[in-house]
This record gives C-alpha cells, sequence and structure tokens, in this order.
C-alpha cells in the first residue's frame, strides 16, 4: 500500500524508544480524574488513542508533590498509586505506543473564578488572569520541590512509562520563574536569564539522575507568551540557546504560546486565524540545537498539514491535541488512505470549556469520547429489522441517523432542504467558523456508508414519513427565535426587526459598509452571535452591542470569549451591559431608548440605521402532536428537544440511536 503521508508515518528513535510514526497525543487535562485516581473511562480514552494510532501518548498533568492533593490529578507522588499508574502504561502500551507523563504545577496561575488561597509561585505578585498572590517559594522549599518530583519520576519509570514533559510553558509554574515579569527574585533562581532557568535546569538534571538508562525527559517551552515585559520571541530563543547547552539531559522540546493572562487563547488557536500559526516560529526557536528532535504544535487538524510541518524540516515530531480528542483513529484512517473519514477538530474550544466547567472532556464533533473502543471504525453491520424515521437533516438528526445504521436499523432521514447541516451550515459560513462544516460533512458521509436513506429537498408531510410505517420517529425539527417582549405592535411585522440568523443571511454577501448605527441585542452569549456581530461591524458605520447582563459572551469558555474581545474590540464595537430596550417608539427617526436594568436610567442611541435581536430559541415542536396523534412513537432529539449547543445536539443525536439498540 502507498504511503501519501512517508515522513508522518516514518519511526523515529527518542533516547533507544522507538516511535513507530511521529504523531504524540498532546498533553490535554480530562477532568475524569476523582480522588486522585484512574477511572475506567481515562483508561478507555488513553486506550483508544494508543490503539488508534498516535506513537506516543502524554498524559494530563500529574500530581508531582505532596503539596498537590487536588482531587482531580493523578497521584504520582504517592507511592499506593503504583498499581494505577501501571494500569494506565500497559493500556497505552497494549496499543503500541509509549506512555509519557506531564510535569506541571500551575503555581499561582488560575482561570477559575476566585483565587487560590495554596498557590506557590516564584514571587509574590499577583497571576494575570485571577489576581492570585502566591507564596513566594524558598530555595529550600525548591530543592524539596525538585526531589519530589524526580522521586515522582522514578515510580512512573517503574509503573512502565516511557519518560516525563515537563511543562515549562502556558504560564504555570516554572514558566513563572522563567518570565522576567512574574519573577523578581534576588537570590539564585531570579535576576537573569541563568537564574531565571535555573529551577527549570536542576529539575533536568535531577530527574535525569534518579531514572534508568532509556528514560524520555521532554520539554514544553514558552514562545511568545503575550505579556508585556515577559518572554517574547527573541526571549524565548534565549531560552532555548541556555537549554541547548544540556542538550545531553534531555530528548525532545516543544513551544506553547500564551500565558495565564489576556493572551490565554493563544495557545488555543482557532479559525478566526490561520492555520498552524506558529510553525515558522518553531523552526526558528529550534535553532539554537536543530539536532534535538522538535515539536509542532497548534491548530494542526489535518495529515497533510503534518506531512508538511515535518517535510519542511521544521519539525520531527507532531503534537495533536484536540485533533486527538475528535477522532482518536485519525492516525490510523490517515495511514491506510482513508482520510475523508477523519471526524475532524472544528477548533471551537468547547473541549476546553467543558473541562474547566466541571463536565469532564467533551466534544462538539465526537460524542462517543471516552466510550470503550472508540477508535474502533470498522465495525460489522447487524441488522436489527427495526425501522427509523429521522425528521430533519441538522446535525442532531445526522448523528442519529447514521449512528442508528450502522447499529443496523433501516433509516430513512428527512428534509426541507436539499442540503444538510441545518442552521450548523449558515454558522460555518459566517466568520472563523468554517470548520463547522465538518461536523455535517462527516455525518453526511457516515450515513451514505452505512445505507441512510435520504429524501431531501421537499415539504415532507405527516402522511408522507407515516405512509413508510416507521417503528420509532426521531424528531430533529431544530429550533426557532422567539420574539422579545420590547417588538410591540406594528415592529411586530416580519422583516422588520430580524432575528440574529435572519440578520446573517442578508449581510452574507454583501460588500461595503452602510451608514449609520446597527444595534445587536444579545440575550444568546454563545460564539455565533459574536461571529453575526464581527459580520455587522464589517457591513456597518457602526456596531453598538447591548445586553442586559454584566458582560459579554458568558456562555462560551474564556479562551472563546478572551478571542471574541480582541476582535470586538479591534473592531472598535461598542459594548453596552445592564442594559436592555425600553421601547421602539423613536426608531423611525433613528433612536433606541434603553434602560438600565437595576435602577431604570435611560440611555438614548442615535443614527440607529438597525437593530437585530440574538434571542432566546424555542423549540420548533409543530409536527410533534399531529404525528402522536397517529400513534407514532417520537422521540425528540437536539434543538427540538432543548435549544442548546452544538456538542448537546451531536450527544443527543449519538445517544438517541444508540438507546434504540439497548
Amino acid at each position: 500500500m502507498t504511503c501519501h503521508y512517508p515522513a508522518l508515518f516514518s519511526p523515529l528513535s527518542l533516547r533507544g524508544n522507538t516511535l513507530r510514526n511521529r504523531i504524540v497525543h498532546a498533553a490535554i487535562l480530562t477532568g475524569f480524574v476523582q480522588g486522585g485516581r484512574i477511572p475506567t473511562r481515562l483508561l478507555n480514552y488513553y486506550r483508544s488513542r494508543a490503539a488508534g494510532g498516535a506513537a506516543m501518548i502524554v498524559t494530563e498533568p500529574l500530581a508531582m508533590t505532596r503539596h498537590n492533593r487536588i482531587s482531580s490529578r493523578i497521584r504520582a507522588w504517592d507511592e499506593e498509586s503504583l498499581g494505577q499508574l501501571q494500569r494506565a502504561a500497559d493500556v497505552v502500551q497494549r496499543g503500541g505506543a509509549l506512555l509519557v507523563g506531564q510535569l506541571q504545577d500551575p503555581g499561582r496561575g488560575r482561570h477559575l473564578p476566585g483565587r487560590n488561597e495554596q498557590a506557590i509561585g516564584a514571587s509574590p505578585l499577583p497571576d494575570d488572569l485571577s489576581w492570585t498572590v502566591p507564596q513566594a517559594l524558598s530555595v529550600g522549599e525548591i530543592a524539596g520541590m525538585i526531589d519530589d518530583w524526580a522521586r515522582g519520576a522514578a515510580r512512573l519509570q517503574r509503573a512502565g512509562f516511557a519518560g516525563v514533559e515537563i511543562s515549562a510553558g502556558h504560564g504555570h509554574l516554572i514558566h513563572q520563574f522563567l518570565s522576567p515579569h512574574s519573577n523578581r527574585r534576588e537570590d539564585g533562581y531570579g535576576g537573569e536569564l541563568e537564574g531565571r532557568t535555573r529551577f527549570l535546569r536542576e529539575l533536568i538534571v535531577a530527574i535525569r539522575s534518579s531514572c534508568a538508562a532509556g528514560f524520555i525527559i521532554g520539554l514544553k517551552l514558552p514562545g511568545d507568551d503575550g505579556v508585556n515585559h515577559s518572554i517574547d520571541l527573541d526571549g524565548a530563543a534565549a531560552i532555548a540557546a541556555r537549554l541547548a547547552k544540556m542538550r545531553d539531559d534531555f530528548d525532545y522540546w516543544t513551544w506553547a504560546w500564551g500565558a495565564h493572562a489576556r493572551s490565554l487563547y493563544r495557545h488555543l488557536p482557532d479559525g478566526h486565524g490561520a492555520r498552524h500559526p506558529y510553525l515558522s516560529d518553531i523552526a526558528r526557536l529550534r535553532q539554537s540545537a536543530p539536532d534535538v528532535v522538535t515539536g509542532a504544535i497548534g491548530y494542526l487538524g489535518d495529515p497533510a498539514e503534518c506531512e508538511v510541518a515535518l517535510q519542511s524540516g521544521g519539525a520531527d515530531l507532531i503534537f495533536l491535541g484536540r485533533p486527538l480528542i475528535t477522532d482518536p483513529a485519525f492516525p490510523n484512517k490517515a495511514r491506510l488512505g482513508r482520510e475523508a473519514e477523519i471526524r475532524h477538530c472544528v477548533s471551537c474550544n468547547s473541549c476546553w470549556g467543558s473541562v474547566i466547567d466541571g463536565a469532564g472532556l467533551a466534544c462538539d464533533n465526537n460524542p462517543q469520547l471516552g466510550v470503550r473502543d472508540e477508535h474502533v471504525f470498522k465495525r460489522r453491520r447487524r441488522p436489527t429489522g427495526r425501522s427509523v424515521a429521522v425528521v430533519g437533516s441538522g446535525i442532531a438528526g445526522l448523528e442519529a441517523a447514521h449512528t442508528a445504521a450502522r447499529l443496523g436499523s433501516k433509516v430513512i432521514l428527512y428534509g426541507r432542504s436539499a442540503q444538510v447541516g441545518g442552521k450548523t451550515r449558515l454558522h460555518a459560513s459566517l466568520p472563523g467558523f468554517q470548520n463547522l462544516s465538518s461536523i455535517y460533512d462527516y455525518q453526511w458521509q457516515a450515513g451514505q456508508r452505512a445505507g441512510v436513506e435520504f429524501a431531501l429537498g421537499e415539504d415532507w408531510t405527516v402522511d408522507a414519513v407515516m405512509d413508510r410505517s416507521p417503528e420509532v420517529i426521531l424528531l430533529a425539527a431544530g429550533a426557532r427565535a422567539s420574539i422579545p417582549a420590547w417588538i410591540e405592535g406594528p415592529w411586530q411585522e416580519p422583516g422588520l426587526i430580524p432575528s440574529l440568523r435572519e440578520m446573517a443571511w442578508q449581510l452574507l454577501g454583501r460588500t461595503g459598509r452602510s451608514p449609520g448605527r446597527a444595534v445587536l441585542i444579545d440575550q444568546d452569549h454563545t460564539a455565533m452571535t459574536y461571529a453575526v456581530a464581527e459580520l455587522m461591524a464589517d457591513r456597518f458605520e457602526r456596531l453598538t452591542l447591548v445586553t442586559s447582563r454584566e458582560r459579554f459572551a458568558s456562555d462560551v469558555p474564556l479562551v472563546v470569549r478572551q478571542g471574541i474581545y480582541q476582535r470586538l474590540h479591534d473592531r472598535r464595537v461598542e459594548m453596552l451591559c445592564n442594559l436592555e430596550p425600553r421601547g421602539l417608539d423613536g426608531l423611525e427617526e433613528g433612536r433606541l431608548e434603553l434602560a438600565n436594568v437595576y435602577n431604570q436610567d435611560l440611555l438614548t442611541l442615535q443614527d440607529v440605521a438597525c437593530i437585530t435581536h440574538a434571542s432566546p430559541r424555542l423549540p420548533d415542536q409543530q409536527w410533534l402532536h399531529h404525528l402522536q396523534a397517529l400513534g407514532a412513537d417520537v422521540r425528540l432529539i437536539g434543538d427540538c428537544r432543548a435549544p442548546r449547543s452544538v456538542m448537546a445536539a451531536t450527544r443527543d443525536g449519538y445517544l438517541s440511536a444508540t438507546e434504540l439498540n439497548r
């Protein structure tokens, strides 16, 4: 078989360990761990990524020191954890991959609400996001921490781990020592570069001394962290040059962008910027020691991109985080020439938000995440004889259709549009969200492979659906915009005050800028609203956003919200909080009166040329009672059940289909 990606699937040796290809699963916090122990779901997760073809898996951050007793971290400092560490290593090794443990302490870094009273750091200076002021580590405490980490690394080696990766980026503890912004120490661990790198250098030496031959040590270093007077590319290059002098003590390096600051979003680049934005910088940073194995990381989501990164000489390894969350079989599919079957990451960063919210790792485009044998894609279909009708061709209906068919049901999907995707297709046409199209593209192709019958492009009736005598009907008719209370009287006429989606359809394809002020009343706070806002800002002379909440984008993850704020401020969008429309009496003269939601003080906007609203959506259940009256077994899925997120829609579709086969 011809391999289309010869560099990507060539082996590599790291300190005597053979990697079967160049694909490494980057460290990802899953939120699955409870009580410091590894649950079955996390073992399933590692098993599928190893069996799916990755050559090496870097774990989520481990608790390496006794002060780190966070219940959501695996306790590598505890000898009683040896057995569960061995199980994790065994699961990965059986899949043909190497397991590497990530060493990291957040230090003062925090992106949750509130402050961390147990935080430690280089200096007693506030974290840029949470304003947590840490206890500055003493020289003795630094030595104790290094000793704990070295002992923990030796324990990992005894458990069967192939190595460790020291996380010295992302604004965590070691990054805080490396940065002159957060390290103001006057002892041997501060000051100039030699002092600021001392903690990391001593840690590398201690681990190398404590572990037997063949143990891999990797480094994740800070690139440009986006913080004033901290580490820019020149600073990152200086750190790399200093560490290059001890290149015999470590085995690979890569770089991370952003920090615990307004630049946090830069470590998870999304569709609003260029693809693989850090490749050229990584190629520059490696020049201090070109012979050190170098990892490329950051918005690499396609096998061809990975191959180019390797062929260009800028990298030797490809670190994939989000793409392997979305499809654990990404490597196997690419190797077998079945790239069309890869379920692609859409770079929405919902995975990050789900972990931070405490729900555990989840994915918009992979509702099976954490299920045993999640990586298996060559399943035999075992017909059940059950006939299923899916009404609605959005992503919930599509997910249900291809899953039910793959599990053996005879499935027909009805859609009024000739194109699948529903409202997600509109979302995918907006700035920065083109990747969303891969959700319904995959579902459509998976449905075809599974034998789904698609009845698209007609205004189907209840009788037409019932004529097929389906045993079960999955109603996935989506949702519609509600009309807010402040739209009264003649202004309720269709088209006068368009909903957000209606506004998007009007603006797509238009060029130039219209005079006057556009106003968007935001009662949604999800990413699509701000994608339309960006479109409006580019099409109108001025844009004002108005919300009754205390801030905007409160329903999206912090790393997404930061990017939204950056783009809106770059466009000079006016953002008004704690306000809502009082009425539309002056709108014909270009005036819109807003009232403060707390004290009712009034603010009048002038020169208003256009107004739209992002209001809560209502489920479209108009078919439900008609179908039930005819005796149908109807089950609501997706937004038709309750309007929520993309993640909820795909998960709903998947679960509704699997429940049919229990």
